[in-house]
């Protein structure tokens, strides 16, 4: 993931391959392709790189997909087991399965709407999209299974003592525990497999990922398997103890549990929306990729906030090399700037001047560029 000019690589521009851009000013739109002298359009974008982008937003969408899928399956056969049982454990859990579904649902619209191309109305692409509909799914879908769990359990806490068979929920709470296990395992390899190329752990890394399609689904899924089991418990207090304010405390439990995960997500996504600035490990790449620019002496200003999954905007503020012309200056400008947008990691770069004796930034004691420095 280099952006130094001393490696060549074919599908990066070079001042020879000119890059547009569909705005006046530069550093503002998208890349065209330009038709290059041997006749073949070359994108700016390294192939490798953007199928690298592709495989990554399938492995999200194909997680999403398998937890609606069990989620929907599981919320069916919870619904007709709460009918037959009558349990208030059973009522919150199938609320809670619609809405894991009802939110799974959204982040697949999520992950659809946040990958479409920059345009003229929309410089920095539509990557906040997908923090827009992932609140929307934990506000609307969370809340509301959250909401309906905890006025089950207040509704059943005083009803009057009945002879209940929970054999058939308990065998659909078991299946349900394993389709979410599933789910869940599913989205911890994702998680762990990204988080060990940072050298962070799989919660860790689902904590700050830019991806909230990952983050959604893996504590809906965390969030489902503690639920059950729960569930489980309550039901089993009711049925041993014949009391049934356990299985009104087992939904209660459940819709306070629903109503912590809906806040966090709520509030992870409200930091990506308003600017949430990447972390210190990817300031240091980007800072040591300017750096290592033959053409750059200095930085003095750096600036990389989040605006998407896996996508920085970046503005900085450098001294070049030698004493140039305006013209020079600027053209060297474009042509680094298009070497950051090449990276796909960096949905816009725009450079500008320091100012004279501005104290200039430098690298970490001990730092080693590591290409993989980035959620």
């Amino acid at each position: 993931m280099s952006l130094k000019p001393s490696k060549t690589n074919s599908n990066i521009p070079t001042p020879n391959q000119s890059v547009r851009r569909n705005s006046r000013a530069r550093g503002a739109g998208t890349l065209i392709n330009d038709a290059t002298s041997d006749g073949n359009s070359r994108s700016g974008f390294d192939g490798s790189k953007s199928a690298t982008n592709k495989e990554e937003h399938s492995a999200s969408l194909t997680t999403v997909l398998i937890a609606v899928g069990a989620n929907l399956i599981i919320a069916i056969a919870k619904t007709v087991a709460a009918f037959m049982t009558g349990s208030a454990s059973m009522i919150a859990e199938s609320a809670h399965s619609w809405a894991d579904a009802g939110n799974g649902t959204l982040l697949i619209v999520a992950e659809k709407k946040s990958v479409k191309p920059a345009d003229e109305s929309h410089p920095l692409g539509y990557g906040k999209e997908s923090y827009v509909w992932s609140m929307i799914a934990a506000f609307g879908v969370f809340m509301a299974g959250s909401i309906v769990s905890i006025y089950t359990g207040i509704t059943e806490w005083n009803a009057a003592e009945s002879e209940t068979d929970y054999t058939i929920g308990f065998i659909i709470l078991a299946v349900a525990f394993v389709l979410e296990g599933f789910s869940l395992v599913q989205a911890y390899l994702q998680s762990k497999k990204h988080g060990e190329a940072i050298n962070v752990s799989a919660i860790g890394y689902v904590v700050d990922t830019s991806n909230p399609t990952l983050r959604g689904v893996f504590f809906e899924d965390l969030a489902a398997v503690v639920g059950l089991v729960i569930a489980a418990a309550a039901m089993g207090m009711h049925a041993y103890t014949g009391q049934p304010f356990w299985d009104a405390l087992g939904s209660i439990v459940v819709g306070l549990l629903l109503g912590v995960v809906a806040i966090f997500l709520i509030s992870r996504n409200r930091d990506f929306l308003i600017g949430y600035k990447v972390s210190d490990r990817m300031h240091s790449y980007a800072l040591s990729e300017l750096l290592n620019h033959v053409d750059i002496d200095s930085v003095s200003y750096l600036h990389l906030e989040w605006v998407g999954p896996k996508k920085i905007f970046m503005v900085a503020a450098v001294d070049i090399a030698g004493n140039q012309k305006e013209k020079e200056i600027a053209q060297k400008f474009e042509d680094i700037e298009n070497l950051f947008r090449c990276n796909p990691i960096f949905q816009e770069a725009i450079l500008t001047l320091s100012v004279p004796n501005a104290k200039t930034l430098s690298l970490p004691e001990n730092y080693l560029a590591n290409e993989q420095d980035f959620a």
